[in-house]
C-alpha cells in the first residue's frame, strides 16, 4: 500500500469496541489501555483517538454493547418458558452457567458495576440493563418479585464465580425454587391499603 493511502475498513470502529470488551474481560478496567485495545483490534493507535473522544468514551461504548448483547442472550433464554417449573429451571440454568454467558461475560459485567460506582455516566448503562432484565422476568412474576429474582441471579452468579468450592446445580435450583415458590401477598404492592 502506498504511503498516504488509507485502507478501506468500514468495520474498524465496531472492531475496536469489540476489542475493548475483550481487553476489559482479560485485564479489567484498570489494566485497559489504548495500546492494548489497538493491538487486540489490529488497528493503528491513532484509530482509537479518531473514533473515540477518550478512553472513557470507548469504555462506555464497550460496556453498552456488552450489556445490549447480554440482554439479548438473557431474553432468548426465557423464550420457551411457559410454566412455573420451566421458570425455575431457566433461572437455575442462568445462574449455573448454562445460558450462554461465560466467566468473561460476567467479568465484564462486574467491571461495569465497579466502574459505575465511580462514574455516574455508566449508571445509565447499568440501570438500562437491569430494567431490561426485570422486564423479561415481569412476564412471569410481579415487578417486586422480578427485582428480587434479578438480584438473586446476580448475587448467586457472583458467589458461584468467586467461590473456591463449586456450587451444585441442585443447590442453586433449591434456592431458586424457594424464592419463586409463591409470591408474598403485600397489600401495599397489590394496591390493597389494609
Amino acid at each position: 500500500m502506498a504511503a498516504g493511502t488509507r485502507r478501506h475498513d468500514p468495520n474498524r470502529k465496531d472492531r475496536i469496541v469489540d476489542a475493548a470488551i475483550a481487553v476489559i474481560a482479560e485485564h479489567g478496567v484498570a489494566g485497559t489501555t489504548h495500546r492494548l485495545i489497538a493491538a487486540a483490534a489490529d488497528v493503528p493507535l491513532g484509530s482509537l483517538t479518531y473514533h473515540f473522544s477518550s478512553l472513557d468514551d470507548l469504555r462506555a461504548q464497550a460496556f453498552r454493547r456488552h450489556a445490549e448483547r447480554m440482554s439479548v442472550v438473557y431474553e432468548s433464554h426465557f423464550l420457551h418458558v411457559h410454566t412455573h417449573e420451566a421458570l425455575v429451571e431457566a433461572v437455575t440454568d442462568l445462574i449455573h452457567g448454562d445460558a450462554g454467558a461465560d466467566t468473561a461475560d460476567w467479568a465484564i459485567a462486574y467491571e461495569l458495576y465497579l466502574a459505575a460506582l465511580r462514574d455516574p455516566e455508566l449508571r445509565t448503562i447499568t440501570e438500562t440493563w437491569m430494567r431490561t432484565s426485570r422486564a423479561v422476568l415481569e412476564r412471569f412474576v410481579d415487578p417486586t418479585t422480578a427485582r428480587g429474582v434479578d438480584a438473586l441471579i446476580e448475587g448467586l452468579v457472583m458467589h458461584k464465580t468467586l467461590s473456591t468450592a463449586p456450587v451444585s446445580r441442585e443447590e442453586i435450583r433449591v434456592i431458586v425454587a424457594r424464592v419463586l415458590h409463591q409470591p408474598a401477598q403485600d397489600p401495599q404492592i397489590n394496591g390493597d391499603p389494609r
